[in-house]
């Protein structure tokens, strides 16, 4: 006889749930002290370079999100509920926990690497002169050259690397992706958005405030810590 019981997947699991409410929590802690204390400067993840980077911020930037944009939280937390709550449930709370913390500092760490890897001492000095000198004309010349050293924000580095397990465990899973009219196998998307942010990482488009690497070292981080698990595990059934 088998004692086997079915257990009903939880619709919004305590991690998944407890991670949504920090980050709301702090969205609106943003809105409501940004004019008085500028708190999304002091939460967000300054380049190593920069006099404004604090180690802290590896870990503050990703329960941040941009003031001015609330598309950017609403995407992120939709985004961590509909495939964080499937990866909740079957690994458990502590191992999802564990896992999103580390996607999020892989995350930074790749954003950080490459923003160390470009910086140009001698271009952030003459943008520095030039805003000490008021030639704004020169400093927006300059800006699509710096514009990869602007501090980040956003859990987006984690939810890609929810979503690169998601896409390991379950590749064949049809999603609907707007503005698609038809539904994609979730590896195809996931690689889809991996060469987006590559292309862009690599392009450097003008006017593009997104941390594309960030968006990479998030998914790398999580595809490679799900292979080790579903490596070493000889329990695993998917």
């Amino acid at each position: 006889m088998s004692n086997f019981q079915f257990t009903r997947p939880d619709r919004f699991p305590p991690v998944v749930k407890n991670l949504v409410i920090i980050n709301v929590l702090v969205f609106i802690a943003q809105l409501v002290f940004e004019k008085d204390f500028v708190l999304t400067d002091k939460l967000a993840l300054y380049p190593v370079d920069a006099p404004e980077f604090k180690p802290y911020q590896i870990a503050t930037h990703m329960f941040s999100h941009s003031p001015q944009l609330i598309f950017h939280i609403v995407f992120n937390m939709f985004a961590l509920w509909m495939f964080g709550r499937i990866l909740e449930n079957v690994w458990g709370a502590k191992r999802f926990l564990f896992f999103y913390l580390v996607c999020g500092v892989g995350a930074a760490a790749l954003h950080l690497l490459i923003q160390h890897l470009r910086y140009d001492p001698e271009l952030v000095a003459q943008f520095t002169k030039a805003y000490y000198e008021g030639d704004n004309a020169y400093m927006d010349s300059l800006i699509s050259k710096l514009g990869f050293m602007a501090p980040a924000v956003g859990a987006s580095g984690a939810i890609m690397g929810i979503m690169a397990a998601f896409a390991y465990l379950f590749p064949n899973t049809q999603l609907y992706i707007m503005p698609f009219p038809f539904p994609v196998k979730a590896k195809w998307a996931v690689l889809g958005f991996a060469a987006i942010d590559l292309f862009g990482g690599v392009a450097k488009i003008s006017g593009d405030n997104i941390a594309h690497f960030a968006h990479l070292g998030g998914a790398l981080t999580g595809f490679l810590l799900v292979l080790y698990w579903n490596k070493t595990n000889r329990k695993t059934l998917y």
